[in-house]
Parts: structure tokens; C-alpha cells; sequence
């Protein structure tokens, strides 16, 4: 009974309302609601159709997006181009040494990450991949996960595939995986005793505080989000939404959020690469 209240009571104070068109027929629909942004949901999924983070988003908002001159995250972009050409390393090479040029070999990457790598026995994310080439090839240190070198290479890389569908693997040893990932976003946790689901699935379309919820798709990241005013990873927002909830956050690039990337690739298969978009 305290578990339950606790969510009531979580939800009631922070849910405004929704901006729906089935709450008043006269109203036109939002961009969210219009069948033409939809997209079919994989076998299996919980969701009736996805639509991206991006009609969501204030027409302002979308087209910063759509112009890659007023894009942000670009700046970032930029950096990294010149980044996949630069010798780095005691081994003497770079990102280019071994995959030529970035717009063919990186083509369709992101889309299909992360991967089950039987080498590491785990999971992997893009990220997670270019520290392994960086480390092993390069013999090169590390780049933390939130730097800006990591952000603008893995915003190039997933640059190359925008455009084309998510399409992830669950089966096989990433089957375990995935599990796990959907076991995590059906967790409650936190003081708020709250979910994933309960926000980006059960009330899509609405708003908590001043925040307008989406279906919770991993589609655009990287992302340049403005109230960070630069561009950011899934794990940090992964991160961030377990301190609204009073939760205890996880190590961006651990198993579980890892894990949980995985889900949500699959949760939103078919939608197509956004990165590096912009959100609010």
C-alpha cells in the first residue's frame, strides 16, 4: 500500500495535463498524435506505434535540428572530423588508419548498436567500442565518456547513419541482456518509487513540471540539449532522470545502463537516427 501511494502521490503533484487532441475533438492534433509521424512497433512491443523525441519538441526547437549550420552539436562534429585523421597513440595511428573514410566505413554502425561483443563477453556501446579501438589499437588513453572528444566522435559516427532505422540484435547472448535491460525499465526505484515505464509509456503526452514527456526514445543521441547548453550522452540522461526520481544513479557505461540502452534500441526499432539532435 506505501509503494502504491508513493507513486500516486508522485505522479498527482508533478502530472499538469495532457496536451492531447482526444481531450477536446476541436482541437487540431498535435505534431506527436499525427499518424503520419508514427512508426510500426516491433513484434513484441508494448507501445500501439513510436514516434521520435523530435515531434515533441517545439517547431523552434525542431528546426535547429534540421539545419546542420544552426545544429549545435555540429561544433562538436566538426572537432571530431578532424579528430578521425589524427595520430594518437604509441602504435602511431588513428581512427582513419584502419577504417578509411568515416562516411563509408561508420554507414549503418550506430543503427545497430550496441552489440554483443564475444571478445568482452558483454554488451557494448558505441562508446565503449572507441575507447576498445583506442586502447588496443591505438595504444592510446582513454577518453572519458563525457568529454568532448568522446561526444563529438561518437555524434560523427552516429552522423553516418541518420537517416536509417534503428535495428538492434537481441537474440542469441545478447538475449540475457536485453532482459536485464527490460527488467530495468519496469523497476520501480527511487523515493518517488517511479519507473521508466511509468513516464515514457503510460503517460507520454503529458506534462511533469515543466518537462513534456516523449515516448523516451534513444534515437537522437548524442544529443545537444538546451538546458545543458551542450551536447550530452544517453547514460547522463539516464542519469539524470534517476536523480529526479530520488534514485541512486549508475556509472554512465555500466552494465546496467548498458543494459538498458539496449532495451530501448529495441523498444524503438524502426525509427530512424537523429544524432546528434537537439531536445529541450
Amino acid at each position: 500500500m506505501l509503494r502504491i501511494s508513493i507513486a500516486a502521490v508522485a505522479l498527482a503533484a508533478f502530472a499538469i495535463g495532457a496536451v492531447s487532441g482526444a481531450a477536446a475533438d476541436d482541437k487540431p492534433l498535435q505534431p506527436w498524435e499525427r499518424k503520419e509521424n508514427h512508426v510500426k512497433p516491433p513484434k513484441g512491443s508494448p507501445l500501439d506505434y513510436l514516434v521520435s523525441g523530435y515531434w515533441f519538441r517545439t517547431p523552434k526547437t525542431r528546426a535547429l535540428q534540421d539545419d546542420d549550420f544552426e545544429n549545435p552539436a555540429f561544433l562538436w562534429v566538426e572537432q571530431a572530423e578532424s579528430e578521425w585523421t589524427t595520430v594518437d597513440g604509441k602504435a602511431g595511428k588513428s581512427c582513419s588508419s584502419c577504417h578509411d573514410a568515416v562516411e563509408k566505413s561508420m554507414k549503418g554502425v550506430s543503427a545497430r548498436y550496441p552489440v554483443y561483443s564475444a571478445k568482452n563477453k558483454k554488451m557494448m556501446a558505441i562508446t565503449h567500442q572507441v575507447n576498445y579501438c583506442r586502447e588496443n589499437y591505438m595504444k592510446a588513453k582513454k577518453w572519458k565518456w563525457e568529454s568532448d572528444k568522446m561526444l563529438g566522435m561518437t555524434s560523427l559516427i552516429g552522423l553516418q547513419s541518420r537517416g536509417m532505422p534503428v535495428n538492434v540484435s537481441i537474440d542469441g547472448p545478447a538475449k540475457k541482456f536485453f532482459e536485464a535491460g527490460e527488467k530495468f525499465y519496469h523497476q520501480r526505484r527511487g523515493q518517488f518509487d517511479l519507473a521508466c515505464v511509468h513516464c515514457h509509456q503510460g503517460n507520454f503526452g503529458m506534462y511533469i513540471r515543466a518537462d513534456f514527456l516523449s515516448q523516451g526514445h534513444s534515437n537522437g543521441f548524442p544529443t545537444y540539449r538546451l538546458k545543458w547548453q551542450k551536447l550530452g550522452s544517453l547514460h547522463r540522461r539516464f542519469r539524470g532522470c534517476n536523480n529526479n526520481i530520488r534514485a541512486v544513479p549508475y556509472k554512465r557505461g555500466s552494465p546496467e545502463y548498458t543494459n538498458l540502452e539496449l532495451y530501448l534500441a529495441w523498444r524503438g526499432q524502426g525509427l530512424k537516427v537523429e544524432a546528434p539532435s537537439v531536445r529541450q
